[in-house]
């Protein structure tokens, strides 16, 4: 394969390139792919809320977009594993609840939120590789679902309750392992191998497969680039290494020393504090005391 033909991981793009495009055709393409009808990405939203995220490595979200009917979409990759991702998750989702509801508005007017979620760690125990989360509610007794009434499905020009709460989803990209047939799981061949399966038409993916190219980043994207996968599998190696030992079989100093191990290679390779601190969670000023 030449560089040409390949691509690099959606996971370096989304932090790197495509959250400054303007157009949004290949994050469109995913999402709509994804949710099951159309997205279009108004902007991208870059509020002070936002950038607290940005300062706080330990919440934040690579991504907050407002589609064409005004919803949150968050988008968050993450690499390596942490017990707290599901809380990680809420809290991202909480916060963005909080802040995009202005001052002196009602709360019938709280945006929806979608979280989205791609990890390429194992999170949790279940065989699918996409999950689903809303918001329901059900009679304790009856077993009933809770619907809204009339007058507010007309007020709100919606059905459901649920359609009010955010709702989540995980995709593990690691665990896909099917033919590549429908919208979904071309993207998902695509996240977990940076290569559009045979015959691929998903929206978005033909535009990935021409703007995404090795070939096509400048040289100081490619010595990035390639720093972050040589990180990414020193990341990988040591996340191996701590299952085989039995450190994430519940010894917190295994996953402590892991990524201590993880921060010294990527400072080696010339990587700076802060995104030492994104990848490993380790806050700076215990990088800047200890490295």
């Amino acid at each position: 394969m030449t560089d040409e033909d390949k691509l690099v991981r959606f996971d370096w793009a989304i932090k790197r390139l495509l959250r400054h495009k303007a157009d949004h055709t290949i994050l469109n393409g995913f999402l709509t792919s994804l949710l099951g009808r159309q997205i279009r990405i108004e902007r991208m939203l870059e509020s002070e809320g936002n950038k607290e995220y940005e300062e706080n490595k330990s919440n934040r979200v690579d991504m907050l977009a407002e589609d064409a009917d005004g919803k949150k979409i968050i988008i968050e990759v993450q690499n390596e594993t942490e017990d707290s991702y599901f809380h990680r998750m809420l809290f991202g989702v909480s916060k963005t609840v909080n802040e995009y509801l202005e001052s002196g508005k009602g709360y019938g007017e709280v945006a929806k939120v979608y979280s989205i979620n791609i990890v390429y760690f194992k999170l949790g125990e279940g065989s699918d590789y996409a999950y689903h989360g809303k918001t329901e509610f059900r009679g304790m007794h009856d077993g009933d679902l809770l619907n809204l009434s009339p007058k507010l499905q007309e007020k709100f020009r919606m059905h459901n309750v649920y359609e009010i709460f955010p709702e989540y989803y995980i995709l593990k990209a690691n665990d896909f392992n099917r033919l590549a047939k429908t919208p979904l799981e071309q993207w998902m061949h695509f996240l977990r191998h940076s290569k559009l399966p045979e015959g691929a038409d998903a929206p978005g993916l033909l535009e990935a497969s021409k703007e995404l190219q090795i070939a096509r980043l400048t040289k100081e994207q490619r010595r990035d680039y390639e720093r972050y996968i040589d990180n990414m599998r020193s990341l990988e190696d040591v996340v191996s290494s701590a299952w085989s030992s039995g450190h994430f079989e519940g010894r917190a100093e295994g996953r402590a020393e892991g990524k201590w191990e993880s921060a010294k290679a990527m400072a080696k390779d010339g990587m700076s504090l802060e995104k030492i601190s994104l990848y490993t969670g380790i806050p700076i000023e215990e990088l800047k005391n200890n490295l």
